[in-house]
């Protein structure tokens, strides 16, 4: 992979910022003290890092797609009310995926399920 001062960026901002970001949150992380730097090379970097493994990109169905540097195996809860996206491990996953595969054939990607619900803040409101 080239070097690019911007891609490096982009990925700090990810890494210590432990929110899941958006491209869009990304950008304006970044836009006042690199006002040079473009959302479309935000997108373009995000993914292409994405892409070679050294960030994760959540799909989330309703919304922007979101960006976690924890590279370990993990899965995601979404809250459908705020759009919090919090880390989760579930374990069980793995004897599900066995069974799956096991009963049908179809090996299923635990690494990038993500999980809709109501988060407890918003629950409690």
């Amino acid at each position: 992979m080239r070097y690019s001062k911007q891609r490096e960026l982009i990925l700090n901002t990810v890494l210590h910022n432990r929110i899941h970001p958006t491209a869009e949150n990304v950008y304006k992380l970044l836009k006042d003290d690199y006002p040079e730097l473009s959302l479309g090379t935000v997108y373009r970097n995000l993914n292409y890092l994405a892409e070679h493994d050294m960030l994760k990109k959540i799909n989330v169905p309703a919304g922007s797609d979101r960006f976690d540097g924890t590279l370990s195996r993990h899965q995601h809860l979404i809250c459908r009310k705020c759009g919090k996206v919090s880390d989760i491990s579930i374990d069980e996953l793995l004897t599900i995926k066995s069974s799956i595969l096991k009963n049908t054939g179809f090996e299923i990607d635990i690494d990038t399920l993500a999980i809709e619900g109501i988060c407890k803040e918003c629950a409690e409101k």
